[in-house]
Formats: C-alpha cells, structure tokens, sequence
C-alpha cells in the first residue's frame, strides 16, 4: 500500500511531446550529411591532384564554398544532436550535465564557426 495508481507512480514522467521533431530534426541531417558527404567523395575522386592549390582553386568556386558550408553546418549540428540526447541519458547530476552540455555547445559553435571562417577565407584567398 501508499504507492498509489499505476497512473500516480509515473505522473510527471511522461512525453514531454519534443522527440518527434529532435527525431525528425537528426534524420533530415543525416540524409543531408550523406547527400554532402557523397557529393565531396565524388569531387574529391575527380580532382586528381590534391596540392593545397588545387584544393583550394577548386573551394574557391561559390558552389563548392556554399556545398562545404552546408556540410560543416549539417555534420556539426548532427553531432550536437546526438551528443546532447547521450549527455542526457547517461549524465544524471544536474550540474555536471548543464556543465558538459554547455562545453558542447561551445565546442560545436566554436569548431563549425572556425570551419565556416576558414573556407570563406580560402574563397576569398586569405590563408586560412
């Protein structure tokens, strides 16, 4: 006795109704990683040489810098996606898990905008 209702015991621990769209979120990034990631194997196969300059005359073409920005953009939010749903499940001390998801925000947001800034610098003929 005192543990109440099936219903009572679980109360409060039901969907919060946001993993559809995280799910759906994660998919469409994942086929968008493959998209890119297949569309980079297939240039990079046919580039032949892979000297710094020939690398960087082929980014230096606007669909080529905007297909790698969309790349970094898609895989650093993928990544985020599913390192944040580990941290949750695995991390259960409130204060190491805001502290950890807080590191890896500022490493997705740190390593995407530093790979975004080094191709438009590469567009642009900056060294990178």
């Amino acid at each position: 006795m005192g543990n109440g209702t099936s219903i009572g015991r679980v109360r409060g621990l039901g969907s919060s109704h946001h993993g559809a769209q995280h799910w759906l979120s994660h998919r469409f990034t994942a086929i968008t990683n493959l998209v890119l990631m297949s569309w980079l194997i297939v240039s990079f196969a046919v580039m032949g040489d892979y000297s710094y300059s020939s690398v960087s005359a082929w980014l230096s073409h606007p669909v080529s810098a905007l297909a790698m920005i969309l790349l970094v953009i898609s895989l650093f939010w993928h990544a985020k996606m599913g390192l944040t749903v580990l941290i949750e499940d695995y991390v259960h001390e409130a204060g190491t898990k805001f502290g950890v998801l807080m590191a890896l925000n500022i490493a997705a947001i740190g390593g995407g905008a530093f790979a975004v800034f080094s191709i438009i610098m590469l567009v642009f003929g900056g060294q990178a």
